[in-house]
């Protein structure tokens, strides 16, 4: 497989859109889940970087389900924007990315307020993280299986989707163990485990990121070798 990917200007191609948008949503949670930005910018900053990073998660969520809905139809007169079609496991794991990624964004905007209680903080910025982290979990599977055809384990090293459901898969998983480690101690008032946290989310972060950017056309017309 070409690892190398074209990345170019192709804002009209839902493809290329929904890779971006992925990979921007991906870099803002790497970069704000780094131990070191932490530490040499604000906390209010990190907090707003994981907001706009959700936002771009959301976006990317979005145009995933318009693209399976289309089922590949370009041209935004023919474009449907939401329908209920639920064809397939494909549908459901895109439908349920999405839900997971609007429950990130009251995850990241919540997480904002530093006034909440440990039981508030619980229930208002642990409880969206967690149930958005099922739902990347659930729709990773759903996709998986749909790429195999039913089947769970199947290996196709060749096919840049095989890598990249694969690579999503992994960084849901990362993502659900970093929501766990989150919950606050009622005793302590403190994460449970911060160092997970952050590398969860981080190691996530980068597999979305590197699973969005092989959604990209490889930059020879031999993708394979």
């Amino acid at each position: 497989m070409q690892w190398r990917r074209h990345v170019g200007w192709r804002p009209t191609d839902r493809s290329w859109r929904i890779a971006t948008l992925f990979m921007v949503g991906s870099s803002l949670f790497a970069v704000g889940s780094f131990p070191l930005y932490a530490q040499l910018v604000d906390g209010r900053a990190v907090g707003i970087t994981f907001v706009i990073g959700s936002l771009f998660f959301t976006a990317a969520g979005y145009s995933t389900v318009v693209d399976v809905i289309n089922d590949g139809r370009e041209g935004a007169n023919s474009t449907v924007h939401w329908s209920w079609s639920p064809r397939g496991l494909l549908w459901w794991a895109v439908v349920v990315q999405f839900v997971g990624t609007l429950l990130f964004n009251v995850n990241t905007i919540d997480a904002m307020v530093t006034t909440f209680t440990a039981e508030e903080t619980n229930r208002l910025v642990w409880a969206p993280d967690f149930f958005g982290s099922i739902a990347f979990l659930v729709a990773s599977h759903l996709a998986w299986v749909h790429l195999g055809g039913g089947r769970f384990w199947f290996s196709d090293i060749d096919d840049p989707d095989w890598w990249s459901s694969m690579l999503n898969y992994v960084g849901s998983v990362f993502f659900m163990a970093s929501a766990i480690a989150s919950f606050t101690l009622t005793t302590t008032g403190e994460a449970l485990n911060i160092a997970f946290v952050n590398s969860g989310t981080f190691l996530g972060a980068l597999c979305f990121l590197v699973g969005a950017y092989l959604l990209l056309p490889a930059t020879s017309a031999n993708a394979r070798h």
